[in-house]
């Protein structure tokens, strides 16, 4: 029989860790907790949310802002009334200090508006897509606009000039280049209307105002197959650039389209990292192959609605295997209200995307997760969570950086020869064995969890254990503000004690929680973490900017072994990380755990160092044929191995065979 599941996964896998080059070198921001809103309608109101972020004592890291900041929605402006500038530098100093960044939104349209600096040397480079000669006229934000064309290298350049001139005015820390399908609120080939006001200012404003008329005399724009855009039998240029406006050198916009958003990421990518030479971080909502080099996505303005909360897993795993592996939805729906117990849900799966964002409608009520105090519990839980696990998830995005790899996985990429999980989508994995069972319904307070094959481990509480001999469905309990989250055997996990923001978060002590099969008398678990300062161009070992340590253990003989092996180490060593404790999961036990030695030393009583052990609970029984094993974990307390330095230890331990 020929497996066809387990070739489309082996191609898939290939594909995404040793070919998927498009996907390699991904540019990326710290992992921690993003707010947004359309709708924050001055700097005072931006103050506020992060201010009751701190009071709600729930982690943020990026506060931003969608086109509130803007004079008159215009690109790289600012509105001096309600963001005053030297207000905002002051605010932006503060939040720096403390390592909050700040992004804001462009759209690729600019207004055309001969009074506008940046439309007039847009205009002077001549950077624009053209129609039968003239810069191609479009709808957008501001009224009408123009579009740049970035495949023009001139365009590229202009482009740089604009964002460092916008940094100087503003020193923002990134940008979201969102509407680049290119969105257009209009139809066709268009002309601002005379006698009239173009947008009116009253009603909505993403209803066409320009004169505009369809263009149906080339074969590009009414080309003999049809597509069912938006499910409308409509022009292939409906709301979007015309089909045979023309980019530089002559390429036509039929041929370009899908590369529009994908080269303005690029062009943006180049400009910011030529600002101060850090790592950019560029959100798009228009990707590529390729794009994943470039920016992170989030999936557009989903819904706040049980389907698309459920329908966010999957469009966030097809993602990191598109190559996009930063990648999120907003969280609790852009529109309409969510309900209370839905942004609760949504926090307790958000919280673990890779990119992980709350974000919300003009015309939808307030919902930061401070606005419930239901949901600031559900945040304060899987966000404290997410800030403990940055490590981790920060060593995933170097695999991604470095392969390709997802970050955010299908439950078949760690076992591929289970078909049970081939369909699933309800589910999701962390790297390779950190597994998320979240409540995707209204009104349930528990779910349905599938576990491979394998022992798994409750990472909210470590002696809660679950053993699944060939893999099996099992009903977990989920309350309101409770998340499942589990991992696998034979992993060995990088933890930090968690903060408000990561920057105070990746100070503090590291942990290790090594997983065996549970009750095994012989095992191996692996683990590895790499570090920097998350503002270099490039994720890389080189220069002492960077630490990478790889992390064995062994359970064998009644003796349990731990070690690493560091490359370059200057870098960990320079910034005093230390492991302070080591969990290890699932050992099997005839007596206490004894003979602790460090670096092939006995480890004294007079040592500060604690070693504990503590039984471990089982939703199934735990047996071997008739009989019924137990198993522990084991806590080694008071350690302080410095992170960037090769160390070994190990103790002795009765297993049961």
């Amino acid at each position: 029989m020929f497996n066809t599941a387990a070739f489309i996964y082996q191609k898939i896998h290939n594909v995404n860790t040793g070919e998927n080059h498009s996907a390699k070198h991904v540019i990326l921001m710290p992992t921690g907790f993003h707010q947004c809103r359309w709708g924050y309608h001055n700097l005072s109101v931006v103050e506020d949310v992060v201010e009751n972020y701190k009071k709600a004592q729930i982690p943020l890291d990026v506060i931003w802002n969608d086109d509130d900041h803007m004079d008159g929605h215009k690109d790289f402006t600012l509105n001096l009334v309600n963001y005053p500038r030297p207000k905002l530098l002051a605010f932006l100093e503060k939040i720096h200090s403390i390592g909050m960044k700040y992004i804001v939104i462009i759209d690729p349209g600019i207004g055309v508006n001969s009074s506008y600096g940046v439309y007039q040397r847009g205009i002077a480079n001549d950077v624009f897509i053209k129609y039968e000669g003239e810069p191609y006229l479009a709808q957008v934000w501001p009224g009408a606009v123009n579009f740049p064309d970035f495949l023009n290298p001139k365009t590229v350049d202009w482009w740089g000039d604009e964002v460092r001139r916008f940094h100087e005015l503003v020193p923002v820390d990134g940008l979201w280049i969102d509407m680049n399908e290119a969105s257009n609120f209009c139809s066709g080939l268009c002309k601002i209307p005379k006698g009239k006001q173009c947008p009116s200012g009253t009603g909505p404003g993403w209803v066409c105002c320009l004169d505009c008329k369809n263009i149906t005399k080339t074969r590009w724009d009414d080309p003999p197959y049809k597509i069912n855009a938006s499910g409308l039998q409509v022009p292939i240029g409906y709301k979007t650039i015309a089909t045979s406006a023309v980019h530089y050198n002559g390429v036509l916009e039929y041929d370009a389209h899908s590369l529009y958003g994908f080269s303005q990421a690029i062009a943006t990518h180049k400009a910011l990292q030529g600002l101060e030479g850090k790592r950019p971080f560029i959100l798009s909502r228009s990707t590529y192959v390729g794009s994943g080099k470039y920016a992170a996505h989030w999936t557009g303005d989903n819904k706040g609605t049980w389907e698309d909360l459920k329908y966010s897993i999957s469009t966030m795993i097809n993602f990191g295997i598109f190559g996009v592996p930063m990648v999120g939805s907003d969280i609790c729906g852009f529109y309409p209200a969510p309900t209370e117990e839905l942004c609760n849900r949504w926090i307790e799966v958000g919280a673990f995307y890779p990119f992980s964002r709350d974000h919300a409608n003009f015309y939808s009520p307030r919902q930061e997760l401070y606005q419930w105090d239901s949901v600031a519990e559900s945040a304060r839980n899987a966000l404290g969570m997410r800030y403990k696990i940055l490590p981790y998830l920060y060593t995933l995005s170097y695999e991604a950086h470095t392969t390709g790899a997802p970050i955010a996985r299908p439950l078949f990429f760690s076992f591929p020869d289970y078909t049970e999980c081939y369909g699933l989508s309800t589910q999701f994995l962390l790297g390779s064995s950190l597994m998320i069972s979240p409540v995707l319904e209204q009104g349930k307070s528990q779910v349905k969890a599938l576990f491979p094959p394998g022992s798994w481990y409750n990472l909210f509480d470590m002696t809660q254990a679950i053993t699944s001999e060939g893999g099996q469905y099992v009903t977990l309990d989920a309350p309101l503000h409770v998340v499942n989250v589990h991992l696998h055997q034979n992993t060995i996990l990088p933890m930090q004690q968690g903060g408000m923001i990561s920057k105070e978060a990746r100070m503090t002590p590291f942990a290790l929680v090594v997983t065996f099969p549970a009750g095994a008398s012989d095992g191996k678990a692996a683990g590895k973490l790499f570090l920097d300062d998350d503002e270099l161009p490039e994720m890389k070992l080189a220069s002492g900017s960077a630490t990478y340590v790889d992390f064995y253990a062994t359970v064998s003989q009644g003796t349990v072994k731990l070690w690493s092996e560091v490359q370059e180490s200057k870098f960990a060593l320079d910034k005093g990380w230390k492991i302070s404790k080591v969990a290890v999961l699932g050992l099997g036990r005839s007596g206490a755990p004894s003979a602790l030695e460090f670096d092939g030393k006995p480890v004294t009583a007079a040592s500060n160092i604690e070693l504990t052990s503590l039984e471990q609970k089982y939703l199934e029984d735990l047996q071997v044929g008739s009989e019924k094993k137990s198993s522990v974990m084991v806590e080694v307390n008071g350690l302080e191995i410095p992170v960037g330095k090769n160390f070994a230890m190990s103790w002795k331990m009765g297993i049961s065979g």
